[in-house]
């Protein structure tokens, strides 16, 4: 596992690109998630509003209170969805083996590239560069050993940042790091550090693993043990290969908030919808994985006769396996979606049982052609529309 490692993290990307695309809005706080007196929470801001107390999953309504200045965009997730896709492919020019983990970020396994791109620091350099010069975003990059100290690292010098921990100083790195750096020890984690007075890493370091455990319980304490020496875990999934096809979010904060939740679970949907049409494959299987506050993990499948058509339905599934995993006692702090047992497009793909089965797949046809052609951005108004399940549902995305 020894690296070097990149973990590559587009800054502030939903705002990013919004200001790509309107010039204007430099220099304002730019929020994006909803509009003020609609129920929502925030996808992404700007660094901007971030100076004003908002930050990601905080709902809309408090973040206006916080900050009545700010631009409030809705989500365009095909646009985001492109502009993801354009940064992706930089990162498989430079490494073959890229690691995506969520819609703005991704891992780069950097082990054997030095003949070609040089040093580390030369490599992320350059493709910072690229990803500036040919989409006008900016990537901040960590370099480590491991994935998890690559992963600290990138959000040390945000946004456009370049930070290397060698390798042998992954504990020392960590060592100078406050507590509230530790990722993956959410804000419930920080408060019983305290209650333990547990106010400093060194405090942290000084504790054995059985200590740990004695206090967070068994995977808790074991995680914290590993990854306050900055060791790498197995926390991000191993690399699937080519039959099957996940991303996954780990949250700035535990989210409790069922809204919010859907909210996040809604645009890794969509993202697996697109991944899927545009790499040619089919699926049967969804899979669901959540990590809980506690550091215990949850997962549950469903499978289904026919292929998803759909990100409707990839949707609408992902919320039945979200009732049989998650109750709301426990905030989460890491979701997953993923395909699982994908098969190559070879004329499976079924059309749908009911009329407004294949209107729906040749709508979201249609779209997927025209998008990947370049030649347009159109997000339906019912492409991720659903009947209503609960007070607080997301929002049809509207034409743009």
């Amino acid at each position: 596992m020894t690296g070097p490692w990149f973990h590559a993290d587009i800054d502030a990307f939903f705002a990013a690109v919004e200001l790509l695309d309107d010039p204007s809005l430099a220099g304002r706080p730019v929020i994006v998630g909803g509009r003020p007196g609609h129920r929502g929470v925030v996808s992404t801001c700007s660094y901007e509003a971030r100076t004003f107390g908002v930050h990601s999953a905080m709902p809309i309504g408090e973040a206006y209170r916080r900050c009545p200045s700010g631009v409030f965009l809705p989500v365009r997730m095909d646009r985001y969805l492109e502009m993801s896709e354009r940064v992706l492919s930089i990162f498989r020019d430079i490494c073959p083996e890229v690691e995506r983990i969520s819609i703005d970020e991704a891992f780069l396994d950097m082990r054997g590239t030095s003949r070609l791109w040089g040093a580390p620091l030369t490599a992320a350099s350059l493709l910072k560069s690229r990803v500036r010069e040919e989409t006008g975003l900016s990537v901040s990059i960590g370099v480590a050993p491991n994935r998890y100290v690559a992963k600290i690292a990138s959000g040390l010098d945000k946004p456009d940042g370049l930070v290397m921990v060698e390798s042998g100083d992954e504990e020392s790195f960590m060592r100078e790091l406050p507590l509230s750096r530790l990722w993956g020890a959410g804000e419930k984690t920080q408060e019983r550090f305290r209650g333990f007075g547990i106010l400093t890493m060194e405090d942290l370091l000084s504790k054995s693993e059985e200590e740990l455990v004695r206090m967070f319980g068994d995977a808790g304490g074991r995680f914290l043990h590993a990854a306050s020496r900055g060791r790498d875990l197995p926390i991000f999934g191993g690399r699937s290969g080519s039959r099957s096809m996940s991303t996954e979010t780990t949250f700035e904060r535990d989210i409790d908030d069922r809204d919010a939740l859907e909210a996040a679970l809604l645009e890794m949907a969509c993202a697996l919808a697109f991944r899927l049409r545009k790499e040619g494959g089919v699926a049967r299987t969804l899979a669901l994985k959540l990590r809980l506050s506690d550091f215990s993990t949850t997962s549950r499948r469903t499978s289904r006769d026919a292929t998803y058509l759909t990100s409707r339905e990839v949707f609408e599934d992902t919320l039945t396996l979200l009732d049989r995993a998650w109750n709301g006692r426990l905030p989460v702090r890491l979701a997953g979606l993923g395909f699982v047992d994908l098969e190559d497009d070879g004329g499976l793909v079924q059309t749908g049982l009911f009329k407004e089965d294949d209107r729906r797949r040749r709508v979201e046809d249609a779209i997927f052609s025209i998008e990947d052609k370049g030649l347009a951005r159109i997000v339906p108004a019912r492409l991720v529309g659903r009947k209503s399940r609960r007070p607080g549902d997301p929002q049809p995305k509207q034409a743009q």
